[in-house]
């Protein structure tokens, strides 16, 4: 008996795969830790990068769609769906999946009548002022990778803000 445990405490064959169970779960939580940092800083490129595209949209509609330095309900419709879909039309697939409603979405105008804009010709027939369209994003899902396949269940949020001078062309 004595001479078998002697044997059992000097054998070095099974060490790589007792080293190997004794890492491989630091190893797999640092891999899908680095997927899903990953994929979170992804998806929140892609609703600032949209929150850009809505405000650029916005701004090079006409003047007329800012009557009273507010933007008409079919100007803020459009640029809900350019936002969240990157289509004028309704009914597109959302950027990602989890952004499904486009009241995440809020389109608001201001008008500039300091005169910072006053040497631009196309200015000049808009008697309020310079309309700076503001298009936010605001408590967007964003649902991590684990969460998807049932591992857990935390929904974080995303928000984001561009804003743009409308130029009306």
């Amino acid at each position: 008996m004595r001479r078998t445990f002697a044997t059992l405490v000097h054998s070095n064959r099974a060490t790589a795969s007792v080293e190997m169970a004794l890492s491989l779960p630091i190893l797999v939580a640092l891999l899908f830790g680095a997927f899903e940092l990953g994929n979170y800083f992804m998806t929140e490129h892609i609703v600032v990068k949209a929150v850009r595209d809505g405000a650029r949209f916005a701004a090079r509609q006409p003047f007329a769609d800012y009557a009273g330095c507010s933007p008409s309900a079919t100007l803020v419709t459009e640029t809900q769906n350019v936002t969240r879909t990157g289509r004028i039309a309704a009914g597109g697939t959302p950027r990602f999946a989890s952004w499904s409603d486009p009241n995440t979405i809020d389109v608001t105008a201001t008008c500039d009548d300091t005169g910072s804009y006053a040497d631009a010709a196309f200015y000049e027939d808009n008697a309020d002022g310079v309309p700076v369209v503001t298009v936010q994003a605001n408590n967007v899902p964003y649902t991590p990778l684990f969460a998807q396949v049932g591992f857990a269940s935390v929904t974080l949020h995303l928000n984001a803000q561009s804003q743009a001078a409308v130029t009306g062309r």
